[in-house]
């Protein structure tokens, strides 16, 4: 029987992976240099999608200091780590990992694991960290090196509705695929209903696409952030530059008069949707 890539990559999720890169990386705090190498790891942790990064214990140029861990029994731990635990909890054995810059203690910031293939590098959590890839700095997490996004400008028919209010219909979107989530439908301004939306002051980051604006309904509060877009994507998202983009997982989807079942999201924010 064949194997589904997807279903492939699923089943190592409970193991600690990693994979070099080549880029030289510069970690940063305030303007005080944390670590520079170009010997870095990408490293997924058990239960995690997003990877973090891990650097050489001799490429941190800060005072380091390690502290006794003991990992949580799987069988009580998450089915998945969720951003606000990533770097928090760990699941493989190691130690943890404090950071003394500018005089200033960062207490369990990073992480040493015992397995031998990265035990001589440091993994550090994101944030509050400044984190540059040769010259670029970078967004929200270590982009996946096996993550990508494609697009594709599309001549398909695309209904978007809510609630049975149509919010735009268009024949000129650009398909946005991007690895691990749904299709996305990148839509005109000038094919959005007129009059219906107005201007949010939320945002969310994206380390592939770039810092995301949002339009919430009008007259309709349940419909917050109900779509998204780009004023200035990075490289691959590009194309979608300004376009608008609807949760699928919200709204109703219709493709070339067929409609489209809603996909399962966590990030689709659906107490905004309750009724």
């Amino acid at each position: 029987m064949a194997t589904r890539m997807r279903a492939a990559l699923a089943g190592l999720r409970e193991e600690l992976r990693f994979e070099p890169v080549p880029q030289r990386l510069r970690i940063s705090l305030d303007g005080t240099l944390v670590a520079e190498t170009t010997d870095a790891m990408l490293v997924w942790e058990p239960r995690c999608v997003v990877p973090s990064y891990a650097v050489p214990v001799d490429a941190v140029v800060v005072p380091i200091t390690t502290s006794a861990y003991e990992p949580p029994d799987l069988s009580t731990a998450p089915a998945l780590i969720t951003p606000d635990l990533r770097g928090v909890l760990h699941l493989a054995p190691g130690r943890t990992v404090t950071l003394l810059v500018d005089g200033v203690e960062l207490d369990q910031i990073g992480y040493r694991f015992d397995d031998g293939d990265l035990a001589d590098h440091v993994l550090l959590r994101w944030d509050p960290f400044t984190w540059t890839e040769e010259a670029d700095t970078m967004l929200g997490h270590p982009q996946d090196i096996y993550s990508r996004i494609l697009t594709r400008a599309s001549d398909r028919q695309v209904v978007v509705s809510y609630r049975g209010t149509r919010l735009a219909e268009s024949t000129r979107a650009v398909l946005l695929l991007e690895t691990g989530l749904p299709p996305r439908w990148y839509l005109p301004r000038e094919d959005l209903g007129a009059g219906l939306f107005v201007d949010s002051e939320h945002q969310t980051i994206c380390a592939y696409k770039g810092v995301a604006s949002y339009l919430s309904l009008r007259d309709d509060p349940r419909g917050r952030d109900l779509g998204w877009f780009y004023p200035n994507p990075l490289h691959d998202a590009a194309p979608v530059r300004d376009l608008v983009c609807f949760w699928s997982e919200r709204t109703d989807l219709v493709l070339d008069g067929v409609a489209v079942p809603r996909p399962e999201s966590p990030f689709a924010r659906p107490d905004e949707d309750a009724s």
